[in-house]
């Protein structure tokens, strides 16, 4: 076959296929780089029984079966006054979690000691993760989070203010993820009381790459909330109570937990569930933001 035949040729099968099949596969930009669960308080009273807590598992172990989901994580405030009780319990349920679960102490594990959370942390993960400290950063390619336990109750020290400064500027310029137990005194005007109240933690949320701080601790009822909202230059986002809600006050409890997607391009997606119910995410408290914002 000639030169110019094999040309012919060549021009008649591009012909016949079609423009479609020139196109270089797209890039699939529609799935997260990064998604993980969070789930907030258990710490039930007075009996050391869990079933919102085991109903989020429940629920997040099926999500993670159907699309790709990184870790879980945990605000604080899962054992109440940090009994063995409530921890023997709670890892019933949270030694079910197919994913590692990277926890935080609340004010409620500071009734018992900082060696025992540790103890449950990793009886919880079961080699999936290794928790070796009650303060840590976990690092990924797009952004870092930084779980930091209080010193005391739901309060830090100044040194404690100092580790979570040098951990978010030692990762400049990645955006960094702070997760502790409560926010800061007066973030949330429905509890203003309640909260961080050392004053220097306010260089810590002025730091350019800190992008989100995640908090519990208020148990509030997402339905009659602010839940989610930007001060500053920081997105904040509540993670409801699992066993309890308490404000604006007591009358109605819907266990929740929430998931964070991020994208490629920066694109934040959180979603709310309602724990157990299997429906889809819940619309009326969807949150969306971009970390180049």
């Amino acid at each position: 076959m000639s030169i110019f035949t094999k040309f012919l040729a060549l021009i008649l099968a591009l012909i016949l296929v079609g423009p479609s099949t020139l196109q270089a596969s797209p890039t699939d930009d529609s799935k997260p780089v990064l998604r993980f669960a969070v789930l907030g308080d258990a710490e039930p009273k007075p009996l050391a029984e869990f079933p919102g807590l085991a109903s989020a598992v429940d629920h997040v172990n099926s999500l993670a079966a159907e699309q790709p989901m990184d870790f879980v994580i945990g605000v604080g405030d899962i054992a109440h006054k940090g009994t063995l009780i409530q921890y023997d319990n709670a890892s019933l349920e949270l030694e079910r979690l197919s994913l590692p679960f990277y926890p935080i102490m609340g004010n409620e594990e500071h009734h018992s000691s900082v060696a025992r959370f540790l103890q449950y942390a990793n009886r919880w993960n079961a080699g999936k993760a290794h928790i070796g400290n009650d303060r840590y950063v976990v690092e990924r390619e797009q952004v870092a989070l930084v779980f930091a336990s209080p010193d005391h109750g739901r309060d830090f020290d100044n040194s404690g203010v100092q580790w979570m400064a040098e951990q978010i500027e030692h990762l400049y310029p990645k955006p960094v993820f702070l997760i502790v137990h409560g926010a800061q005194a007066g973030a949330y005007p429905e509890n203003a009381d309640k909260g961080i109240t050392n004053g220097s933690f306010d260089s810590v949320l002025g730091m350019e790459n800190l992008a989100v701080l995640i908090s519990g601790d208020l148990h509030m009822d997402m339905d009659r909330v602010d839940h989610s909202k930007k001060i500053g230059h920081v997105q904040y986002l509540h993670i409801p109570g699992l066993e309890r809600t308490k404000i604006p006050d007591e009358t109605r409890h819907i266990p929740m937990f929430r998931i964070v997607s991020l994208y490629a391009d920066g694109q934040v997606v959180v979603d709310t569930y309602e724990a157990g119910a299997g429906d889809p995410p819940l619309e009326r408290h969807d949150y969306r933001f971009s970390l180049h914002d």
